[in-house]
């Protein structure tokens, strides 16, 4: 198994950390001031669309997120080089913000997001846009799958969830991550929206 790329490490290492730090009763105003409140909650503060990131509700929310940015995360860093991975981790992140600012604002909700969710679903597209064709193990169920058709299944999974406002899940920062990635890799490639790339 090849070593974790560096960038991968340290965002592994933060959000593990973080969780950690979490878990500290003297730490909780730190936890609610760092996660991304809705814009009219009176709890909202400017750096929220980037710290929520860092924030896990539960080992499993964590554990899951890490295995995806383990997965998909370190094979895109491999290929796109360090300053690249960042600039997609953070365009995915801030769309992922973004877009759940807005439902949240659409919907009326007071309830904070946390996790690098919106992320990590920025790096499923890509992997999905880069190696369409590449199998990829589930776990649940434990079957192949080609990633392209992974990444059209969880879209359209997020949607549906998102619509239907099934459980506490921030299903339109996913959809949010996976645009914010999307806009990024057409705008490297000089592709619509965005003009042709000099």
């Amino acid at each position: 198994m090849p070593p974790i790329p560096t960038v991968t490490r340290w965002l592994l290492i933060l959000c593990v950390g973080i969780f950690c730090a979490q878990q500290i009763p003297a730490l909780r105003l730190a936890e609610a001031l760092l996660a991304l409140w809705p814009l009219g909650s009176g709890n909202f503060w400017p750096w929220q669309p980037l710290t929520y990131a860092f924030l896990h509700g539960d080992p499993t929310h964590l554990l899951f997120n890490m295995l995806g940015l383990w997965m998909f995360g370190a094979e895109l860093e491999r290929v796109w080089g360090q300053k690249r991975y960042i600039q997609f981790m953070l365009a995915s992140v801030l769309a992922a913000a973004a877009v759940q600012l807005l439902w949240s604002a659409l919907i009326g909700s007071r309830m904070p997001t946390v996790g690098i969710s919106g992320g990590l679903y920025g790096l499923l597209l890509a992997y999905g846009m880069l190696f369409p064709h590449r199998q990829v193990m589930l776990l649940i169920p434990p079957v192949p799958i080609k990633a392209r058709t992974l990444v059209i299944v969880y879209g359209v999974i997020e949607l549906v969830y998102g619509i239907s406002g099934a459980s506490g899940v921030a299903h339109f920062a996913h959809l949010g991550g996976m645009l914010g990635g999307w806009l990024m890799i057409k705008y490297w490639r000089g592709q619509p929206p965005f003009g042709r790339r000099r």
